[in-house]
């Protein structure tokens, strides 16, 4: 038997809360449906590789339906991507749905992600598992993975395994990548008359999976809380000790919505948000300016010390540094194979890469130091992109900075210190206890994942809406997933992908940094909210993000 503190032994008496409908049982729910949909855009390409399961309509449940069949049903779940807090409780709403609908239902998980339904890798899970796992971080009741299934080879052994076990139904828990593959799999399913459906749900710490149906990834809830907390502690330190800068990496690759969450929930002294760097076309030298400028101020103010947020993907924003990382992003999926690139030494690969670069790409390459080139070589991941998160973004703008206040200096434009500190936090994040909020939302989205299956429904998202009101009003649904997509490029070519919802710079949640950016340079306005709040008022334990009750509060007043 395992040993578990204290607060995770009561985190597991925890009964999350339900979304509005779904509080009356699964057989007491009735289905409505709204008109057709389309993509986002790329609509012709989308719906020729997706005909199956193209344009569906938005699904709501309301209470006092028919009663739902209870059949026997054997269903299979899949965690897929990076970790997210909530997971288990998506599994576990899922699990308590089936069994309360019919207790004879399995419920199969797939060990170690998508490849796990390829490789006949699971296990059943039963009340005892179940029992050990609720509202706790992590993905580790079954593993996760980021195997792709994208192949006819992948999707025939994926039938084969789901016929052994009389699996009818498949859920995805993941994020955009994830679900594309759900949709992949929804589309051949459908498509060779498996009567397999496969149900998505929205995972992602990043934020960026959202749209007007699907409110929240879960885990960033929890998972900007906790940054927040760490950033505070360093906050509170830095106005102890009033000698270091800290500059902060956070996690958001693609987006910087937790950067930006976690600087409303903090009030640093800078924050960089890489969407208003890249709509502005700021350059690596025009954002080592403005942080050197606030650094400089604050020294003539007697304050040598700050804190500065940075998002993960900061360095793919800067359009030059996009532009580059693009070029090496196809020049490395071409020289995968080439094995005078792969047996060069890391000099060698530099002028190799160099050569084939366009000439402002190559000197921007070129004037990196060399830690930095390295990282930009490294191996790709499973979609063909640059690693960001290994790419050390916030010691090279401490490097630039410093250099940029040593010219100033010298110039009798600085006459502060400057002493640094580096940090960069992101798994401290994706396995954190779930939140109150994240554990019920989490388990109403499982819940609903299996109220969609039962509806006869396939290639859906499962999404629960008016999330900053209380759980009985929340309102459960499915989004389609061909909806959320779009092509884009990866590894070279153009593939079918769900959008990312990007930070926009005319929304409130934006505007609400802006507002106050110039006061929290100069002042020190720091907030220290603490561990996240599992017991206690509700105005403290059931808080949702600022950047959900912002959203929220602008589609009620229709700014």
């Amino acid at each position: 038997m395992r040993t578990i503190s204290p607060l995770q032994k009561e985190r597991l008496k925890y009964q999350p809360k339900l979304a509005g409908a779904l509080s009356n049982g699964i057989n007491n729910i009735k289905l409505s449906l709204g008109e057709a949909t389309k993509s986002v855009s790329d609509t012709e390409e989308i719906k020729n590789l997706f005909s199956e399961v193209y344009g569906k309509p938005i699904a709501k449940f309301t209470s006092n339906g028919d009663e739902l069949s209870n059949q026997k049903r054997n269903i299979g779940v899949i965690l897929s991507g990076g970790q997210a807090p909530g997971g288990h409780n998506v599994i576990a709403g899922l699990y308590d749905a089936m069994k309360t609908q019919n207790k004879e239902n399995k419920l199969y998980g797939f060990l170690g992600g998508p490849s796990g339904i390829v490789e006949g890798k699971y296990m059943e899970l039963t009340d005892e598992i179940m029992d050990a796992y609720r509202n706790t971080g992590g993905f580790d009741i079954i593993g996760s993975g980021r195997t792709k299934l994208e192949t006819e080879e992948q999707f025939k052994k994926a039938l084969e395994v789901c016929k052994s076990l009389n699996i009818t139904a498949i859920v995805i828990i993941g994020g955009d990548d994830s679900n594309t593959n759900a949709c992949l799999l929804a589309q051949w399913m459908s498509k060779n008359n498996t009567g397999i459906s496969v149900i998505g749900c929205p995972k992602t710490i990043d934020g960026d999976l959202k749209n007007d149906q699907i409110e929240i990834s879960f885990g960033f809830d929890t998972a900007t809380k906790t940054y927040a907390e760490l950033i505070g502690n360093i906050q509170r330190d830095a106005n102890s000790a009033k000698k270091y800068w800290h500059f902060i990496k956070l996690m958001g690759r693609s987006a910087s919505h937790v950067c930006l969450e976690a600087a409303l929930q903090t009030q640093p002294n800078i924050t960089l948000i890489g969407e208003e760097v890249e709509k502005k076309a700021q350059s690596l030298e025009s954002i080592v300016n403005y942080i050197a400028d606030i650094v400089a101020r604050r020294a003539k103010n007697g304050k040598n010390f700050g804190i500065a947020l940075i998002p993960e993907g900061l360095i793919e924003f800067i359009p030059e540094m996009k532009v580059m990382i693009g070029a090496l992003n196809d020049l490395l999926a071409s020289l995968e194979s080439n094995s005078n690139y792969q047996n060069s030494s890391q000099e060698e690969k530099y002028s190799m890469i160099t050569s084939k670069l366009d000439s402002a790409s190559a000197k921007l390459f070129n004037s990196l130091p060399s830690q930095i080139k390295a990282q930009l070589l490294m191996d790709r991941d499973p979609h063909g992109n640059v690693q960001v998160s290994k790419i050390e973004t916030e010691k090279l703008l401490i490097e630039m900075v410093r250099e940029k206040l040593n010219k100033m200096k010298k110039e009798g434009n600085f006459d502060g210190k400057f002493s640094d500190q580096a940090h960069f936090f992101g798994y401290e994040g994706r396995c954190a206890m779930p939140s109150n909020f994240d554990s019920d939302y989490c388990y109403s989205l499982g819940y609903n994942a299996f109220a969609l299956i039962q509806a006869g429904l396939t290639g859906y998202l499962s999404s629960i809406k008016n999330t900053t009101k209380p759980a009985s009003e929340w309102v459960a649904g499915g989004v389609p997933l061909t909806m959320m997509m779009n092509m884009e490029r990866r590894h070279g070519a153009m593939k079918p992908v769900i959008k990312k919802a990007l930070v926009e710079l005319d929304g409130p949640v934006f505007r609400a940094l802006e507002k106050n950016r110039e006061k929290w340079a100069m002042e020190d306005c720091y907030i220290f909210p603490g561990a996240i709040q599992y017991f206690g008022p509700s105005d403290v334990c059931d808080l949702t993000t600022i950047t959900l009750q912002l959203e929220q509060e602008n589609k009620l007043v229709g700014v």
